[in-house]
Formats: structure tokens, C-alpha cells, sequence
């Protein structure tokens, strides 16, 4: 939660943006044409939250929505000229912060880092032996 707050502190009130609003922010910047579930997929986010922050997003008209050739039924997300602006913006300052709060862990940092990957690593190899 202290992490959100410094979010919030930084770039909340600047941007007006939420950490799931900035997480498909992100997403869609990396693949630059993606749908809804993709991002779910990708962002490991729920679908809700992911619904919700690209309503936001297209709100502010950073991103647009146009429909899928191959399959009507599903929309391709895509940044505006708006949207990758501020994402170019946003992005050395998130990199900022990151620094900021690694720098914190102080040389914990990396030995947390791995155990982090690690983590990671048997909850995804966990759901493709469930199948999830």
C-alpha cells in the first residue's frame, strides 16, 4: 500500500492516473495493437479493472477502440497521439520511482529481486500444471 500512496503522491495528482489505469497504459504502449483480454492476460489484472481503467483511458481520449477484422466481436486497443505522448512522459519518471524505492531495500535489493522472479516462476509453472 506504501507504494500506491507514493504513486498516488507522484503521479496521481499530475496525471490523474491509477495504477491499474497506468499498468494497461503500459500494456498496450508494449504491444501497441491489443484487445481487452490480452491485456487481462498479459497484465495478470482483472478483467474488471482492466474494463474499467480503458473506459477511463478512452475518456481521456488516450486510447481508441477499433474492431477486430478477423473477429468482429472483439475490439483492437490502440494509443492515441495523446497517449503515447504521456506515456512517453510517464515513462522516465516511473523509472525514477522505481529507483527511488529499490534504493530503499539498499543492497536487499537484488537477493529480493530474485526471490521475486522465483516467485513468479513456480505461480506460473503452478497454473500450467492446474491447467488455469
Amino acid at each position: 500500500m506504501a507504494v500506491s500512496r507514493r504513486f498516488k503522491e507522484v503521479y496521481g495528482k499530475q496525471f490523474e492516473l491509477s495504477i491499474p489505469e497506468w499498468r494497461v497504459l503500459a500494456t498496450i504502449a508494449q504491444f501497441q495493437s491489443i484487445s481487452a483480454k490480452e491485456i487481462v492476460k498479459h497484465s495478470d489484472m482483472h478483467k474488471t479493472k482492466v474494463s474499467r481503467s480503458i473506459a477511463k483511458l478512452e475518456r481521456r481520449r488516450w486510447l481508441k477502440r477499433e474492431k477486430n477484422q478477423l473477429n468482429r466481436r472483439e475490439e483492437i486497443l490502440t494509443l492515441t497521439l495523446s497517449g503515447r505522448q504521456n506515456y512517453k512522459k510517464l515513462v522516465p519518471r516511473m523509472r525514477a520511482l522505481e529507483e527511488e524505492l529499490l534504493g530503499l531495500l539498499g543492497s536487499d535489493a537484488s537477493a529480493i529481486d530474485a526471490l521475486m522472479n522465483r516467485l513468479e516462476q513456480v505461480l506460473l509453472d503452478s497454473r500450467r500444471v492446474s491447467g488455469s
